[in-house]
């Protein structure tokens, strides 16, 4: 055994190109060959990633191979829109080959590896990260969220809930040439003594703001033309086509305090589930639930349970998620209601989720071209955070922070800039503010805690943000959508609102991400216009009508009140998937991973490890070349190896260095490097622990293919083609 890893170390390596499945093989002159089974993620900090790999050595094609294990690090270089991930540094930290004790051959062979590995331009899959990690180190507790209830409405016919920030705030809009209610995602203004109100692709009128709407079926000369524009901009976004939906006309409620509407299309009808004493109602776009041992009801809304005697009536109360009846952990799998599963403490759709929420987005940054536009309404107002030195503005349309030193912070799109007045000029920042992590969850300004600067060069700076960022947080053994607080917004000349939690019934897709859905119809609006960014109006992907002036900001969300970008809404519009989840994307002087496809790392210079060149191409964000064997450490990009061939995908590696097999009838065998054979393991919690390493394996690939089959449907109501075993799909 031993000479065979001596001449392994003489021998040079042949290189292939083009492999897109594992396991890889490196081919050896001599007609052997080192095989490399998928890797197996251990731990993620930040965006170290480390793992694990099985691996095997023939120094001739007639050899019997000898197996072992390898350990190795990478940071990782993330776009979370095609959920792939570059493996950059990557490093050998360890070689464990059982019955081989001679170090300086262990270290001839981390050598030949770390020189050829890299040549792969290894690629992860974002939910091989996520099924294969554990989530015990990932729970930091329970944040002080707000989880009261808010005003829980119910009706039982297809109404259309309008969200108000506080009263009607009015003020006369120079585009429409009338006054206009500014406080509100929906476009409402007024005529004469009209007021007229676009929702869900129909006009309404009232004499009153937050009472009295009814539809409009005989259309002013002006409205008429302000529909024509509307229409225009729908078809536009619709990819020149005209919409197919058809709009419903539906009763409104206007709400002017934190608000959610749950609603049935007629009385409730009550579905069972099998295996459980739940029933679950099956005419209704929300999540709801009945419990047939106490006859209690259940709602699901932004992440947090809510149960209440009976459907109509209050009052509602907060459940935690590791409180519920037990039932609702039973949920199987592939059922109709799997999906609230990722909200169900000790699921694995749970852990999963934890898992996703703490990989982070990545960028690099230029110092020379990354740039920062800081506008206030009048003189810069801050005001004191809570429980830290630092202090906030609150009339600034991005947010900015003045730390105890006098030195400015400013955070937009995931980039910290910094400065040493209010005003500028701006330069990119080398690190964050120092108190920002002891921000409290009732500042608006809490979100700005999760995203990270991880390291920087003369040209450029290395940030990230995990979902925190986006609203989507760790709480206790599960993930929930916003901190529940209301934040008081900005009224001056301009209005800026804040992130909301309430009102928009978010709600969360294992594949997807969060969404946004409002009722039966597509909700207050077909689409948005003149979108503020990612996340928009009050911190949801919901954007006004045409007619808004650029000067209202557009949305406050991620810690930015962003007035640039587009999203399309059309029933349902996913904070986690598409062109929505790299916020990153499009903006000058930011690229995420630093390869394009089909170019290797080398001659691109890129990568953190090659990071001080120059003339690095800029990531083509959105793109997914994804093989048939999605869901693991792929090479995607350009090979210096090849596919194995015979070989199956089924050997693991546990930390101690023994290598296993799973054959084709189930059995667990181990390998033994002395006598060249394989026996079957007989220990229980060694055969759990690699059967569970297969399924997580197996889990990875339906959810990366289920994420890249566009298998799910987002439109409310109709049905989602569901993948066996998922984890969750939600039907919207």
């Amino acid at each position: 055994m031993k000479q065979i890893f001596f001449l392994l170390c003489c021998f040079s390596v042949v290189v292939f190109a083009n492999a897109n499945t594992w396991p890889r093989e490196i081919p050896l002159k001599s007609g052997g060959k080192i095989t490399m089974y998928e890797p197996q993620a251990e731990s993620l900090s930040g965006p170290l990633l480390t793992g694990r790999a099985a691996i095997s050595v023939r120094e001739k094609a007639t050899d019997e191979p000898i197996f072992g294990a390898i350990f190795m690090e990478a940071k990782i270089s993330t776009d979370r829109d095609s959920r792939k991930a570059d493996l950059e540094n990557f490093k050998i930290t360890n070689v464990k080959v059982p019955g081989l004790d001679d170090t300086a051959k262990v270290s001839k062979l981390i050598e030949l590896l770390e020189r050829e590995i890299p040549k792969w331009n290894l690629e992860i899959d974002v939910d091989a990260i996520v099924t294969q990690l554990k989530a015990e180190n990932l729970n930091n507790g329970q944040p002080d969220f707000n989880n009261k209830a808010p005003k829980i409405m119910y009706r039982n016919k297809p109404t259309t809930l309008v969200l108000l920030d506080g009263e009607p705030k009015i003020q006369q809009d120079k585009d429409l040439d009338a006054e206009r209610v500014v406080n509100t995602p929906g476009l409402i203004f007024k005529e004469g003594n009209q007021w007229n109100m676009y929702s869900g692709g129909i006009w309404y009128r009232s004499s009153e703001i937050k009472t009295g709407w009814t539809q409009n079926k005989s259309l002013s000369k002006k409205v008429t033309e302000i529909n024509k524009q509307i229409k225009k901009q729908e078809k536009e976004q619709n990819n020149g086509e005209e919409l197919t939906t058809k709009p419903e006309v539906t009763d409104i409620i206007i709400a002017t305090e934190p608000t959610e509407l749950i609603q049935t299309n007629g009385e409730p009808n009550y579905k069972t589930i099998a295996g459980t004493m739940l029933l679950y109602v099956a005419n209704t776009p929300n999540e709801l639930f009945k419990d047939i041992n106490t006859q209690k009801s259940y709602v699901l809304l932004a992440g947090r349970w809510y149960t209440a005697p009976q459907l109509g009536e209050g009052p509602w109360e907060y459940v935690a998620s590791d409180k519920l009846p037990a039932d609702f952990a039973k949920i199987p799998e592939g059922s109709e209601k799997d999906a609230v599963l990722a909200n169900v403490a000790g699921t694995k759709a749970a852990e999963e989720a934890l898992i996703d929420a703490q990989i982070p987005q990545t960028a690099k940054v230029d110092r020379k071209t990354a740039s920062i536009d800081v506008k206030y309404d009048g003189k810069p107002q801050f005001k004191k955070i809570e429980n830290t030195s630092l202090e906030l503005a609150e009339n600034s349309n991005v947010t900015v922070m003045r730390d105890k030193d006098g030195k400015y912070f400013a955070l937009e799109n995931g980039v910290w800039f910094t400065s040493k007045n209010a005003e500028g000029p701006w330069e990119v920042a080398n690190e964050r503010p120092k108190d920002v992590d002891n921000i409290p969850a009732n500042s608006e300004a809490y979100n700005t805690k999760y995203v990270y600067v991880y390291d920087q060069t003369p040209e450029y700076v290395y940030m990230g943000y995990t979902p925190g960022y986006m609203g989507c947080y760790v709480y206790g053994p599960t993930i929930v959508y916003g901190t529940g607080w209301y934040y008081r917004p900005w009224y001056g000349s301009i209005y800026y609102p804040r992130p909301v939690t309430w009102g928009f019934n978010f709600s969360y897709n294992p594949w997807t991400g969060w969404s946004v859905g409002i009722g039966f119809n597509v909700g207050f609006m077909h689409f948005g216009f003149y979108g503020g960014g990612y996340g928009g109006y009050w911190g949801c992907p919901g954007y006004r009508p045409p007619y808004r002036p650029p000067y209202y900001g557009g949305g406050y969300y991620g810690g930015n009140r962003i007035n640039t970008g587009e999203v399309i809404i059309n029933g349902d519009v996913n904070i986690g998937s598409g062109n929505r989840n790299n916020i990153y994307n499009n903006r000058n002087g930011v690229t995420t991973k630093d390869v394009k496809r089909g170019q290797t790392r080398s001659s691109a210079n890129a990568g953190v490890s090659n990071r001080a060149g120059t003339g690095q191409p800029t990531a083509q964000p959105g793109v997914s070349n994804r093989s048939s064997n999605s869901g693991v450490w792929n090479n995607n990009k350009g090979s210096n190896t090849r596919p194995a061939t015979g070989t199956s995908n089924n050997v693991y590696a546990d930390r101690d260095g023994n290598v296993y097999r799973k054959d084709d009838k189930g059995n667990i065998q181990q390998r033994n490097n002395s006598n060249r054979s394989w026996s079957q393991v007989n220990d229980a919690s060694r055969s759990r622990d690699v059967q569970r390493q297969a399924e997580n394996r197996q889990r990875a690939n339906t959810r990366a293919s289920t994420y890249n089959g566009g298998s799910w449907s987002g439109s409310r109501g109709g049905g989602a083609t569901r993948p066996s075993g998922g984890g969750g799909m939600r039907r919207r």
